[in-house]
Formats: C-alpha cells, sequence, structure tokens
C-alpha cells in the first residue's frame, strides 16, 4: 500500500463503502483516529452523521475509491461487494482492499484473485464483536491475506481498536474461522430457541426455565478446553464410560419423540440423531460424543 498521507494529520487516508450499522462504527472508528475518511453507501443519508464528524461523502464507489490508498467494504455479502467494486474497478490498481464482509472461505478466495487481476493487494477480514466495540479495547477482527500487505495495512486498521490478528497467507482462512464460530454461535442460539419451544407446549415459560439454562450452557463450555481438542485433532476417540454416545442417542430420540408429539419442527435434532445412529452402526457405540465429526466430515448424500 503507497499510504496517501494527509499534511494536516500525517495518517493513512481511508474510503470505507458500505454504511450500515458495522459499516458505519468501522468508518466512524477511522475518523475518531484522525484518518482522511471517505465514505459512500447507496444511501446517502446514512452519511450524515460521519459527514458532520469530518469524513468526505463520494458520490459513487469510484470517486471514493480514488480518494484513498485503504478501501474498506463492509456490507451484506460477497454478491454486494462485488458489485460495489465492480463500480469502482479502473480505480483499484494501487490500493489496498480489505474486505471486512462475511461470507464464505471460497468466496474470499475468488474475491483475492479478482483483486489481483485488477492490481490490487487483499485482505479479507472477520470483525468477531459487535458495532459497540468498534474503536475500543474489546473489538476483535481476524484477518488474512499477504503478510506484507497486512503490515503495510496494520498502522491505519489500528484505529479499529482491540485485538488485530493475523491468521496467514490463505485468504479464506479469516472467513472460515469466521463461518466455523457464526455455526457455533446461531446453531447454538436455535437450540435454546428449540428448547424454549418445547418446553412452551408443556406450559414451561422461557423465564421458568432460565435458571437451569445457564447451567447447561456451562456444560457446553467444559468440553471447550485445551486438552479435549487437542484430543480431536488427534483424533483419538476413546471409549467413553461416563458419555458414551450410544447413552446420548437415547436423550436425542427422546427431544425427538418429544416434539413431534407437540408438532414442532425437529428437522436439525433428527438429522444429528441420525449421525449418531450412523457411528452406533459402524460400532463406535462406546465412544464420547465427538466421534459423531468423523460423520460430519462425510460427504452429504445428493440431493433428490
Amino acid at each position: 500500500m503507497s499510504a496517501k498521507r494527509s499534511t494536516d494529520t500525517g495518517r493513512d487516508s481511508v474510503a470505507v463503502l458500505g454504511l450500515g450499522p458495522m459499516g458505519r462504527a468501522l468508518a466512524g472508528a477511522f475518523v475518531a483516529a484522525g484518518h482522511p475518511t471517505t465514505v459512500w453507501n447507496r444511501s446517502a443519508g446514512k452519511a450524515d452523521e460521519l459527514v458532520a464528524r469530518g469524513a468526505t461523502l463520494a458520490a459513487d464507489p469510484a470517486e471514493a475509491a480514488e480518494a484513498a490508498d485503504l478501501i474498506v467494504v463492509c456490507v451484506l455479502d460477497y454478491d454486494a461487494v462485488q458489485d460495489i467494486l465492480d463500480g469502482a474497478a479502473d480505480r483499484l490498481a494501487g490500493r489496498t482492499v480489505v474486505n471486512l464482509t462475511a461470507d464464505t472461505p471460497a468466496r474470499a478466495r475468488s474475491m483475492a484473485e479478482w483483486a489481483a487481476k485488477r492490481d490490487a493487494a487483499y485482505l479479507d477480514g472477520a470483525i468477531m464483536t459487535p458495532t459497540i466495540t468498534i474503536g475500543g479495547d474489546d473489538a476483535v477482527v481476524l484477518y488474512s491475506g499477504p503478510q506484507d500487505v497486512y503490515d503495510a495495512a496494520r498502522p491505519a486498521l489500528a484505529a479499529l481498536g482491540g485485538t488485530a490478528t493475523f491468521l496467514g497467507e490463505d485468504p479464506g482462512r479469516a472467513a472460515a474461522y469466521d463461518v466455523a464460530l457464526l455455526d457455533l454461535f446461531w446453531t447454538t442460539v436455535y437450540g435454546y430457541m428449540h428448547a424454549i419451544a418445547l418446553a412452551r407446549t408443556e406450559g414451561v415459560t422461557a423465564e421458568d426455565l432460565l435458571p437451569y439454562s445457564a447451567g447447561i450452557v456451562a456444560l457446553v463450555n467444559s468440553v471447550m478446553t485445551p486438552e479435549y481438542v487437542r484430543q480431536i485433532d488427534e483424533r483419538r476417540f476413546d471409549p467413553d464410560t461416563d458419555s458414551a454416545i450410544r447413552s446420548q442417542a437415547a436423550t436425542l430420540r427422546h427431544i425427538v419423540q418429544a416434539g413431534r408429539d407437540r408438532g414442532l419442527d425437529v428437522g436439525m435434532q433428527e438429522a444429528a440423531l441420525r449421525l449418531v445412529a450412523q457411528v452406533i452402526a459402524e460400532g463406535h457405540g462406546d465412544s464420547g460424543f465427538e466421534r459423531v465429526i468423523e460423520a460430519i466430515e462425510r460427504p452429504a448424500p445428493a440431493a433428490g
């Protein structure tokens, strides 16, 4: 990145494309840190508060890209990223694109290839904390892409605050962390919502359930230990006399049946039970629940 520095502040100039809640937080952090900041959004009104604080509003993505060497994009998905950057494609040469949009690892790698063909440097990133953290000590952002590109952009990216972690040169690595951790979050939240729905069918309110729900979450935390994940990474699926997967199958069957009895959607629970039954059928019923990872990793059956 060949920095365009403001003669007044000595700080790199930045353009932020996309002013949803997170985009506004990012742009606000750059402004607060003294970076000359250009912003663009399809709905120009979202820039009003930022402009009042000193940002410059661009008429289109090309104008925004031309105004800065560091171009930060944060929108809904990579379809939106592609659409926006297509409008600035002839202005990207020699600049660095930092894509903080959530999507898949494969699309991150494809986007890096697209940027390289336009002589633009590219970093992919994943924001792991909410908007309120941006610019403060609690922000957590992951990055992946060429080391030299990250090193050059790091002083400007420091404006986002908190902890920045470089994960390596594979541009899809940050997205891999992102989708895996979001998988953990949303399947956990879905499980909680499903538990509440199941309880409500039996006249148990969410408030009634709450004191005991916290204890269940603590049990989930108990399997997130260095020793346990090391065992998983080493594929040591040892017999578990205390919590064999054969016993867990019975619990899952009870959950599925209770949901069916009340007419609930139990698709996710049925999928888990199917995988557990597969593990048992292959002779691993005495293993711990982590053995189900192997069943999950196999190619899914073709649809239809």
